[in-house]
């Protein structure tokens, strides 16, 4: 985090009623496996949005024929005074060279990729964010913050 930076309380926004309760599901399901909790206050809030998918629609059917949305909090105001990290991530042609000659490979597919990341106590406060249902905060990374992919 940035000295200088000042903490930001963003406010709720408005979500499209039709997919209110998919939104909701989506929170309902982050709480019952521990990756939000409730919280009162905090001094970073930033608000909840629903982003597009690649084919342009905010909602899709996974696997079991459920609707599944992309849910982010926008930590537009966080990511500004976090502290970048300074190594950026490998170029696609350095790591595939690495492979050259290689007999084995494994390809991992991480669910929910940066939610397999805990975040310090200390700093969950920092990920806080509001929706209609409540006010919570992440144990785990969430999509939307500078330093997941890297992180990740």
């Amino acid at each position: 985090m940035e000295e200088e930076a000042r903490p930001v309380r963003q406010q709720q926004r408005r979500l499209n009623p039709t997919i209110l309760d998919v939104v909701k599901k989506e929170v309902i399901k982050l709480l019952a496996v521990g990756i939000i909790y409730p919280i009162l206050d905090g001094n970073w809030v930033s608000p909840v949005q629903v982003v597009p998918k690649k084919f342009g629609m905010t909602v899709m059917k996974n696997r079991n024929d459920e609707l599944v949305p992309m849910l982010v909090q926008n930590s537009w105001k966080l990511n500004q005074a976090t502290s970048k990290d300074h190594f950026p991530l490998p170029f696609l042609d350095q790591v595939l060279e690495k492979l050259v000659g290689k007999s084995h490979y494994c390809f991992l597919n991480g669910y929910s990729r940066y939610m397999q990341i805990h975040i310090a106590l200390e700093d969950q406060y920092k990920t806080t964010f509001t929706c209609p249902f409540d006010t919570f905060a992440y144990t785990r990374m969430s999509f939307g913050l500078c330093n997941a992919p890297s992180t990740f």
